[in-house]
């Protein structure tokens, strides 16, 4: 029976209370193993606002209590099928044991419920705060690499020009800010990641508060980025300056990060002048007390009809759906990852043929970003060759947000311009019957060029393409159950009046012994 009245108001039963506690407690249960994870990561300075999120858009709903209530709550079946999506989505990130996938999926379902109890007419007052929980999520970890690296970059660039504002003279060669008797790294801290998701994170929040046209609150969302990059930039090149006129001490300790709170600050205040500014230029003079001010609810009327909010098919459907879920939730064993036996690269011969190789050691810096399992680094060398240098970084597993970094991301940080890229059939080696294909890239930094062999190895696949291997890592997570892989690297010098042809074949020498001697070191 319709129950919905012309200008009535509308409450909440006991029995509805107590309906919508399940459905909060079956989604909690469902992914209890999903906050666990997000807990985890909103350790991370990048992510350190996640804790504030979910509370932020409790808040934002709340706020809107005044138009909920003068609305009916009809229900909608596209609700359901948004649920129902949730589940699936959490389940194919169970099965594959990635994480990630359930925490989006988390607030797929959150949406399809509240969208599934109110219908469309209510829910697109608490729209905007639902898709606010998406930005307590951490991103994947290859787009978490490819964003940092290019901000990496951009950030030494400009950095480097507000250096030479001051009259210093500086050499920059990829992310290394070289100061004559200085060299400052600008490494993946620096990035302005631990920036930009927060100040992401309060331009969404303030866009949701605001009440002024539609463009503006986008602009002011978009403009975070920017601002974000410039003031990290400025960042760092303040440093740069402290560091020439007073040491490198003023690079490390309290002040560096003393630095980044002022600098955090200051994009805050650059987000808020810039919404100040927009409003003048739309001719809008309201202040911006009268723009961000929190909306008073008015008691219902004395008289008004209050009525019982009726519950429509779809919440009932919806309900059976979450705890049919929690059935496979609960029930289903916890997958082990296979790790499958392997030689360590201690044992890795140095001796291929007649090339004789000398072991090289990665520093723990990027050790810590990397996050890899094991790894060889060696040059190989015989009389009357130049050298190739060998480099294979493994991981056991890829579940947890460590996963390789791909060299076209890596490669311009340390100063080497890319050039020729293209993909590559080895002569003369095979892999499953086929020729290796791999990536071939000439790098080059000055008058010195240097030809790159790269390409992925996961569980028996050469892969060349990096979004591929997160397809893979994806499918053979939920089908072997595994998500072990390695980036296999090779990179010989190109001599000055060398042909690249030369190098080509002798990369394939050195290419044709090592991948035999692999095979016991990379499980198919």
């Amino acid at each position: 029976m319709n129950t919905d009245t012309p200008n009535a108001f509308y409450r909440l039963s006991p029995i509805q209370w107590l309906l919508f506690a399940v459905l909060l407690a079956a989604v909690v249960v469902a992914f209890s193993g999903t906050f666990e994870y997000l807990y985890v990561n909103w350790q991370r300075e990048e992510y350190s606002h996640g804790f504030l999120v979910p509370l932020i858009s409790l808040y934002l709903c709340w706020q809107q209590r005044g138009k909920l209530r003068a609305l009916p709550f009809t229900g909608s079946w596209a609700g359901v099928l948004l649920t129902a999506a949730g589940l699936g989505l959490y389940f194919l990130g169970t099965l594959a044991a990635i994480t990630t996938i359930d925490a989006y999926a988390l607030v797929v379902v959150i949406a399809g419920v509240l969208l599934t109890v109110m219908g469309w007419q209510a829910f697109r007052w608490v729209a905007g705060p639902v898709a606010l929980l998406l930005l307590m999520n951490p991103i994947p970890a290859f787009l978490f690499n490819n964003l940092s690296s290019a901000l990496q970059l951009l950030s030494s660039q400009i950095g480097v020009a507000v250096i030479r504002l001051f009259g210093i003279s500086v050499f920059l060669e990829g992310n290394v800010i070289d100061l004559g008797n200085y060299k400052l790294q600008v490494v993946e801290a620096c990035s302005g990641l631990r920036y930009l998701f927060p100040l992401l994170t309060l331009g969404v929040i303030v866009a949701c508060m605001v009440h002024c046209r539609l463009w503006i609150r986008l602009l002011l969302v978009l403009s975070t980025m920017p601002i974000t990059v410039l003031m990290n930039s400025f960042r760092i090149g303040m440093i740069g300056v402290l560091v020439d006129r007073f040491g490198i001490a003023q690079a490390e300790g309290f002040l560096h990060d003393f630095e980044g709170w002022v600098i955090f600050m200051a994009c805050f205040a650059l987000l808020i002048g810039e919404l100040w500014l927009l409003l003048r230029l739309s001719g809008d003079r309201r202040g911006l007390r009268d723009i961000i001010a929190i909306e008073q609810v008015l008691p219902v009327p004395a008289g008004a009809p209050v009525m019982p909010r009726a519950l429509r098919l779809p919440v009932w459907a919806v309900t059976a759906l979450l705890l049919a879920g929690l059935i496979p939730a609960l029930t289903l064993p916890q997958r082990v990852e296979i790790k499958p036996q392997r030689h360590d690269f201690s044992s890795f011969p140095l001796t291929l043929g007649d090339w004789q190789a000398r072991r090289s050691r990665i520093e723990n810096v990027y050790l810590d970003v990397l996050k890899l399992d094991d790894y060889i680094l060696a040059d190989y060398v015989k009389p009357g060759a130049a050298s190739v240098n060998f480099y294979v970084a493994y991981y056991a597993s890829q579940r947890t947000g460590a996963s390789a970094h791909s060299p076209a991301a890596c490669l311009p940080g340390s100063g080497w311009r890319m050039s020729d890229f293209a993909l590559y059939n080895v002569p003369g080696v095979q892999s499953a019957a086929a020729p290796l294909r791999v990536n071939r890239v000439i790098i080059q930094q000055g008058e010195g060029r240097q030809l790159v062999y790269y390409w992925f190895q996961e569980r028996g696949r050469i892969v060349t393409n990096e979004y591929l291997v997160k397809w893979y890592l994806l499918w053979d997570g939920i089908t072997m159950n595994r998500s072990d892989g390695a980036l296999i690297r090779f990179v010989t010098p190109i001599g000055k009046s060398e042909e690249p042809a030369a190098a080509d074949a002798r990369l394939a020498e050195v290419i044709a012994q090592a991948t035999h001697a692999l095979h016991d070191y990379l499980p198919d």
